[in-house]
């Protein structure tokens, strides 16, 4: 489905930096190559329903990530809604604007497709069999940048309302932030950045990463802090090693067993509870 009836809010034609592509990565994850989406303009969401013999009712929205230049498409995307299918959850995979629009914050345009998605899903929570009240997001590195930044940017939109979609709350019910990145300023600390500060109002959170991760542990660190201050619920899994980009690739590494503990905490939380 198109997240727009038009042109996407801000865009000055359908493209913004030409065709869009699809290309390989270039390496392995998981002995498997990755595959790489750019220069997306006219972004869409694409659901994986739940088998029904699984189906508990819940779904959640996913943002692979990218640095919010390009989206890895199916290690952080399409296998993420395969695994959630497995544990009976319909995956609802958004294709956000790439790369950063110039003059703008990086998360700007992904962050009105964000909120456009989430209250389309919940608009149409009825007619595809969904409990509205257990509709959660899940976001890869940038993608999990984007999901805390929603998060936080949820109770108006940051475009002019389009349809009926644009009166439901966007504000996920839950949050996975898998090795999420940008959450803290470059020149390091604990302290969240303005856009994805956390609240009273923040959602449930899963959060993963790995100590030797490029990106910083500082994420997940302050991000988990900032949550136990508010008082909001979470789970927090920190890996001594793994990197980063790792999907839900399994290896022999301990880090990649992270899929099994997401799903014991969704668990935890009833949120696989047949609807």
């Amino acid at each position: 489905m198109k997240l727009w009836p038009g042109i996407a809010p801000g865009e000055k034609s359908g493209s913004a930096a030409g065709p869009e592509t699809t290309k390989s990565a270039g390496y392995l994850t998981g002995g498997r190559p990755v595959a790489i989406l750019g220069n997306v303009s006219e972004p869409t969401l694409t659901v994986y329903r739940a088998p029904a013999d699984k189906d508990t009712g819940a779904a959640v929205v996913v943002f692979p990530g990218g640095g919010y230049y390009v989206l890895a498409w199916d290690l952080e995307g399409t296998e993420a809604c395969e695994w959630l299918n497995s544990i009976g959850v319909t995956g609802v995979l958004v294709k956000y604007r790439v790369p950063r629009r110039e003059g703008l914050p990086p998360y700007a345009a992904p962050l009105q497709d964000a909120q456009r998605a989430v209250g389309m899903v919940r608009s149409h929570a009825k007619e595809w069999g969904l409990d509205p009240k257990r509709i959660g997001a899940m976001g890869f590195s940038a993608g999990g940048n984007l999901c805390a930044v929603l998060s936080k940017n949820s109770v108006a939109r940051t475009y002019p309302r389009v349809d009926a979609s644009d009166e439901a709350s966007c504000r996920p019910d839950f949050q996975l932030l898998i090795y999420p990145a940008y959450l803290v300023p470059d020149s390091g600390g604990y302290t969240i950045v303005p856009e994805a500060a956390v609240t009273g109002a923040t959602p449930p959170t899963f959060l993963v990463m790995a100590e030797d991760d490029p990106i910083h542990v500082e994420n997940v660190l302050g991000y988990a802090m900032a949550l136990k201050e508010a008082k909001v619920p979470l789970e927090l899994h920190v890996y001594p090693i793994g990197g980063h980009g790792y999907g839900l690739r399994p290896t022999k590494n301990p880090l990649t067993s992270w899929p099994q503990r997401a799903a014991d905490w969704l668990k935890s939380r009833g949120l696989l509870d047949r609807g």
